[in-house]
């Protein structure tokens, strides 16, 4: 007589399920949908605001993420509570007195500090923070940290302020930083092998950079030919050389914001954006492109 068999599930006594794969998948799953969800509901906050604010409304909006943003990079420094709250006032502080100047109708002033402000940011992001990466430094000194956050943050907002006299201008930016960087994670996740920089940042490789550069030329040729369906060769080769600028920095500004998480042994600057961390985790790309891109418009946007 045959008999009959039971069959046997493989039960973890500590409650870890038997199939792994199928569980991180579904964790995964579940972090793309909340990182989605999340980019919804920013993405329709910031377009309502940067369309229908007036100018000095969202400099005053912009504090907000940058308050945010520089409480985050304080603790990523290690610093003590009298000392981040010094160094959140300090960035207040000279995100206001930029508002309050260009409230004041000094354009000259404001249009010359803004170019050097950003000329400085493009020489810190193509010169000093590669040279940081390429060296490995792990920086301990209080100033030293402060300088380099500000440097990430306020450059960064006054040149969203600039570009929200352009709104579509501003969209267009943004849509570039956003297509790389999510061309990035997901022909990484597909076709990754080759790492970028272990040592700084294991999930990131070249695939990813391939592929966030592929996307972001793409949709900048496309944005070429159906917003100036006349232009010359030169120019759709200065907005691919634009593009591809951009996409660069955005990988600079990720790389770097990982390194300073690695060299403070956090996963995440924090934990406000359900799927994305932090404001720094959100805003890393942006940081290094944003102030490339307003010295690039500051003509056409009245401020040369």
């Amino acid at each position: 007589m045959e008999e009959s068999r039971i069959p046997i599930r493989c039960v973890s006594p500590v409650g870890i399920p038997a199939n792994l794969t199928a569980a991180n998948a579904s964790a995964a799953g579940s972090m793309l949908k909340q990182r989605i969800l999340t980019s919804i509901v920013l993405l329709i906050l910031l377009l309502a605001c940067a369309f229908t604010l007036p100018s000095t409304a969202w400099q005053l909006l912009l504090c907000v993420p940058i308050a945010l943003a520089a409480d985050e990079w304080a603790r990523l420094a290690d610093y003590g509570k009298r000392l981040r709250i010094t160094f959140i006032a300090v960035l207040l502080a000279s995100c206001l007195a930029i508002i309050v100047a260009l409230a004041s109708n000094s354009a000259g002033t404001v249009a010359v500090f803004s170019r050097l402000l950003f000329l400085a940011a493009l020489v810190f992001w193509t010169i000093l923070i590669p040279l940081w990466l390429y060296r490995g430094w792990r920086v301990t000194y209080a100033l030293s940290l402060a300088a380099a956050g500000w440097m990430v943050l306020i450059p960064a907002w006054l040149a969203a302020v600039f570009l929200q006299k352009s709104p579509l201008l501003l969209l267009g930016v943004l849509v570039v930083v956003w297509t790389a960087d999510t061309a990035a994670y997901f022909s990484g996740r597909r076709f990754g092998r080759r790492k970028l920089a272990p040592k700084i940042s294991p999930g990131k490789t070249w695939e990813g950079v391939i592929g966030a550069f592929a996307a972001a030329l793409v949709y900048g040729l496309i944005g070429s030919v159906v917003l100036q369906p006349s232009a010359s060769g030169y120019d759709r080769a200065a907005t691919l050389i634009f593009v591809g600028s951009l996409t660069l920095l955005s990988i600079v500004g990720d790389l770097f914001e990982s390194w300073i998480k690695r060299s403070a042994g956090a996963k995440d600057s924090g934990s406000l954006l359900p799927g994305h961390g932090g404001v720094l985790d959100r805003i890393d790309s942006l940081t290094a492109a944003l102030p490339f891109a307003a010295l690039y418009f500051l003509p056409s946007l009245g401020l040369a």
